[in-house]
């Protein structure tokens, strides 16, 4: 991965160049359709007929695009009537239900890399439109080739528009796209790996075959396409299970000594420092998570602080704990309280709950936090509000900014990678694996206006994103931001 991405970053610039993506087993892991009728199956909703057809279609070695084409035709038929609206609907619950877990990390990567260069970056998949946009927001990639369900004014009629996107029917879509496009092809990307897409990476003069099933794979070996192994995100082992009980185990029973400690003493942030730092240390090494720093010392150059995080996982909090150890709280979203176990503690911790709907109650339960900071307790808050689905940093609430320039303190940029991978957002289960950390330099709000906070918000966001496109080396010296501008 990492030569091949450096490939891509040491080649040709330009719109001109195209990057073509599969969806199924390529951007995500496994199949979008099996989230679907296991849906379906749950609300007892799959008909006889329906799951034959699905068997059957599994069932053949080699399928054709008649193959596909039959098949797709049996479940439009059975979705007469349906508005697209409710179709498209379906998806987007199961994108934030269940596919966005399934989001290959290296594939996010890789669209990155391209989308640096300026690459025109295209998903051309057999699944219908409604399937892939989800996922397609999530990625910001614009242009879609997929096969797609006619309809009568919004409704769907139970027939397909057009041919479905099958082995040479992708191919052949590609082909269109760039001489609309002025493409040449022999300088474009591809990436699949399914074997009926060997048309679809033949096409390009630059392909690459994920995880390739075995045609593929034998078609890769002869043809020398490189072969890129994606760390699988739909299953997750028996070990990674146990070390997370282990974890949870450990976490919790710190918190419990704390607890204890803080009845027997009446000293509870005591309490909430030994459980910040023994709890979260013990909790993520039986785990298998390292944790990797940059920056540590802008952790301690300048406190009381507001920290800012972006907001990937359940385990931010438990990172965020690590990093601050000592001398910390918290700004959460009310809902937060009710999370098993990480509620509890929080409300331990003293921590403040906003009620995001109620723009009068949050600014009253930022005045605890403005206290604490004047007392000299730093303060950790996540400006996105809400944990996003992806990498993808979400747009930036002001609450932290005001509540850093009611005090009067600094705010510190905490730059975190990999926490999705170690632990999705709505995942129960941990990854081993590193967690990287880029603190940055402290951004002095004195001298701030309000009327100029939304430009400033949007520079702080911009700070993270451009930290996460292009990693920080050790010791790399001051972020370019206009934030930084005073900063030699």
């Amino acid at each position: 991965m990492d030569q091949h991405i450096e490939a891509i970053l040491h080649g040709p610039r330009g719109p001109e160049i195209g990057a073509f993506f599969d969806f199924d087993g390529t951007l995500i892991d496994g199949y979008s359709a099996s989230h679907y009728y296991r849906d379906k199956l749950s609300r007892r909703a799959v008909d006889l007929d329906e799951l034959a057809d699905l068997v059957a279609f599994s069932r053949l070695k080699q399928p054709t695009t008649a193959d596909f084409e039959a098949m797709l035709r049996s479940i439009a038929g059975r979705m007469t009537g349906l508005a697209r609206e409710e179709w498209a609907g379906t998806w987007k619950r199961l994108f934030c239900k269940q596919i966005a877990g399934t989001i290959f990390p290296e594939a996010w990567r890789l669209v990155q890399a391209h989308r640096h260069m300026g690459h025109t970056l295209v998903i051309a998949s057999s699944a219908t439109a409604e399937q892939i946009a989800p996922v397609a927001d999530e990625f910001d990639i614009e242009h879609r080739l997929s096969s797609r369900l006619a309809d009568d004014g919004g409704v769907l009629s139970g027939e397909l528009d057009g041919i479905p996107l099958w082995g040479p029917e992708k191919a052949a879509a590609v082909r269109r796209f760039a001489a609309q496009r002025g493409m040449d092809l022999q300088r474009c990307h591809a990436y699949a790996n399914g074997d009926e897409d060997r048309d679809f990476l033949a096409s390009v003069g630059q392909p690459a075959a994920v995880n390739p099933q075995p045609a593929l794979a034998a078609a890769a070996a002869d043809q020398a396409w490189p072969v890129l192994s994606f760390a699988p995100r739909a299953r997750v082992s028996m070990a990674d299970r146990l070390r997370t009980i282990g974890s949870y185990g450990a976490m919790a029973a710190s918190f419990a000594g704390g607890v204890l400690y803080d009845r027997l003493t009446g000293e509870r942030r005591k309490a909430l420092d030994v459980v910040s730092t023994v709890g979260t240390e013990l909790g993520l090494l039986i785990a298998g998570i390292d944790v990797r720093i940059q920056g540590e010392q802008h952790l301690w150059s300048h406190r009381p602080a507001v920290f800012i995080f972006n907001h990937q996982s359940p385990l931010d909090l438990v990172v965020g704990l690590k990093l601050a150890q000592r001398g910390f709280t918290g700004v959460v979203k009310k809902e937060a309280a009710e999370v098993p176990g990480f509620g509890q503690f929080m409300k331990f911790a003293d921590m403040a709950f906003v009620d995001r709907g109620n723009s009068h109650a949050a600014r009253q339960a930022m005045a605890p936090a403005v206290e604490k900071l004047r007392r000299g307790i730093s303060v950790g808050i996540c400006p996105e509000g809400t944990r996003s689905y992806s990498p993808r940093v979400g747009p930036f609430k002001k609450g932290a900014f005001h509540l850093a320039m009611a005090a009067d303190v600094p705010i510190v940029p905490v730059v975190m990678r990999n926490v999705g991978e170690r632990m999705w957002r709505n995942g129960l289960w941990m990854r081993p694996g590193t967690i990287d950390i880029a603190v940055l330099p402290p951004l002095s709000v004195s001298g701030w206006k309000l009327a100029d906070l939304d430009r400033k918000v949007e520079e702080a966001r911009q700070l993270f994103v451009d930290t996460l496109a292009q990693w920080p080396e050790s010791g790399s010296g001051v972020p370019k931001s206009p934030l930084y501008a005073s900063i030699p």
